[in-house]
């Protein structure tokens, strides 16, 4: 055991770090303190097909750990790289919330709902599966790689009729706060999803902070795109992400400029 600030840090036998801070008097966490289980970088599931380089945060395709089947609704987060002029072919997909989070390069989709488009890092993309859908994602440049994040989550319903939506979000309106790219329908989200989970995220300049109140009965999922932040005194990475289920104010400080997506889920 070591400890990282003031709180205690364990190595666990999965290959995750159990964080815990100290309890007041009435054995309620303090606001500042952090009770968490970080998922690091290091320990993801990989695939390498030459054109595609991917860590899987939860088990997918070849890689299985049944330790990481998901988190609440949170099912999928791919960290995927794409050479240029390659991609993913015309496969389906049933009963799925998919998001696509272009980091760098573009994203060129195309669905058998008729819709397609070209994504940047200034643009939001959603796929709900529901009764069934096919779909195509490549990197349309000859030059240049393609990084995004592949997102998927679990419906509150299944049979949907299927739909897509993209949104422009750009550097701007991440900058140096939490802006809300995805959530339920009603919300004002950038692209709305079947689920009571909502999805926010920065750009954080370097020594800049950020504050999230997780309300109680929420779960939150901190995911480093790139960058690092240092939360409560535990310092996450690129590809590091961390799992909380207790109500607190979280605090997070860039300790470089910093992409990082933030889920509330129930």
């Amino acid at each position: 055991m070591q400890k990282h600030g003031n709180n205690r840090v364990t190595l666990t036998d999965e290959g995750l770090i159990h964080i815990s801070g100290s309890r007041s008097a009435a054995g309620e966490p303090s606001q500042n303190d952090l009770e968490g289980v970080v998922r690091q970088a290091s320990e993801r599931g990989h695939t390498d097909l030459g054109w595609l380089k991917s860590y899987h945060s939860f088990s997918f395709g070849e890689y299985y750990d049944q330790r990481h089947m998901g988190f609440r609704s949170l099912r999928v987060i791919n960290d995927d790289r794409i050479a240029p002029g390659r991609g993913f072919p015309t496969h389906p997909h049933r009963d799925m919330e998919i998001i696509s989070y272009v980091l760098d390069g573009a994203l060129q989709h195309r669905d058998s709902t008729g819709r397609g488009a070209i994504i940047t890092p200034d643009d939001i993309q959603m796929m709900s599966a529901g009764t069934g859908i096919t779909h195509s994602e490549y990197n349309p440049s000859r030059s240049e790689s393609n990084h995004f994040l592949q997102i998927w989550i679990e419906p509150a319903m299944r049979g949907v009729q299927p739909r897509y939506s993209d949104n422009q979000v750009t550097l701007d309106q991440k900058g140096d706060q939490w802006k809300k790219i995805a959530g339920p329908d009603g919300s004002d989200a950038a692209v709305s999803i079947h689920q009571d989970a909502t999805i926010y995220a920065t750009h954080l300049t370097e020594g800049k902070s950020l504050d999230f109140t997780l309300e109680r009965s929420r779960h939150g999922w901190l995911q480093v795109a790139r960058g690092s932040l240092i939360v409560h005194g535990t310092v996450l990475h690129s590809g590091d992400a961390i799992a909380i289920s207790q109500p607190m104010q979280l605090h997070v400080q860039a300790l470089e400029t910093t992409d990082a997506l933030l889920f509330d889920l129930a």
